[in-house]
């Protein structure tokens, strides 16, 4: 069984390594284009193309995927399935190419939060329990038969950093089973579950990581959790940014008679402790990064800031 396969970051190495180590054919890999970045703007590779390079399997990185000159080299492999682990959009004249068809690898337990950030969202939402799907991809996106499904709880400490990393080698272990239950010819192809509520997992941008002070604790921590380490989570000091990817609760530590009604009123002792209101109480910054500067733990932080 030939196979293409298709993907761009580190999230999607651990995919194709397991499919290379396990001796599945994967005769070529699409990937995105290099893009210049840094100080230097120095042409960057994508980790699925450093890898495959790496282990000889010849890479394809169209600007547009719908490019004729694309889509007769794509069909020159003759491929009989194609993966995605963490690409672009296909168009159907692409994912419909292969004879057993095109699954995709999702960062959650569809039909629950399709989209494009499914790990953030479920942190942010305060969700338990999440995991990775494999189904056939269809016309719109996110719905097509699910093919299997794995569960991975949500730790109370767990930030979008360490739960993508749990995600992406329980997800490799699923493509693999996944890929060999292709190959045999035993395989389920159920259709998604109508959910009265469906959650959604939109693409993140920089204007929805600021974080509003006016919520209650529970809320902020699920959000600064869910934005950690990237794309972050932020708040103004003194008129700059400040990146913020952890913090805690902790009252017993604070004298609370200073406490006001006012969410964003700041606290500090300018040597151990740096502290926001919220609608319900105190929450103290523990690891956070101010504009221009690096990322430190907050006692460190203190020891050159004043206010």
């Amino acid at each position: 069984m030939k196979i293409i396969f298709m993907g761009t970051p580190d999230f999607a190495v651990a995919s194709l390594r397991v499919l290379v180590e396990n001796n599945l054919d994967v005769v070529a890999v699409i990937t995105a284009p290099d893009k210049p970045a840094g100080r230097g703007q120095k042409l960057r590779q994508t980790p699925v193309k450093i890898y495959a390079e790496e282990h000889g399997i010849p890479v394809l990185q169209p600007e547009r995927l719908k490019n004729p000159d694309f889509l007769l080299e794509l069909k020159s492999y003759q491929a009989d399935l194609q993966i995605v682990v963490a690409f672009r959009m296909l168009p159907e004249v692409v994912w419909d190419m292969p004879p057993m068809g095109t699954f995709n690898l999702h960062g959650s337990l569809l039909p629950q939060y399709r989209g494009a950030a499914p790990i953030n969202w479920a942190i942010i939402n305060g969700e338990k329990e999440t995991g990775v799907t494999t189904f056939f991809l269809e016309k719109e996106i996110d719905t097509g038969n699910i093919i299997f499904a794995e569960k991975c709880p949500i730790e109370p400490e767990d930030t979008a950093g360490s739960l993508h990393d749990k995600l992406m080698n329980i997800g490799a272990e699923l493509v693999l089973k996944t890929t060999q239950a292709i190959a045999n010819g035993q395989y389920p192809q159920l259709p998604q579950e109508e959910v009265a509520e469906l959650k959604p997992a939109p693409k993140i941008f920089k204007e929805d990581c600021l974080i509003d002070w006016s919520k209650n604790t529970a809320d902020i921590i699920n959000f600064i959790r869910g934005l950690s380490p990237y794309p972050a989570a932020f708040t103004y000091l003194q008129d700059k940014t400040l990146k913020v990817f952890n913090c805690e609760k902790v009252e017993s530590a604070f004298d609370l008679t200073q406490i006001t009604e006012t969410p964003q009123s700041i606290y500090s002792d300018g040597k151990s402790y740096l502290a926001f209101q919220t609608a319900d109480g105190p929450l103290f910054l523990t690891d956070i990064q101010l504009e221009g500067k690096k990322r430190m733990k907050i006692e460190d932080f203190l020891k050159g800031y004043r206010f």
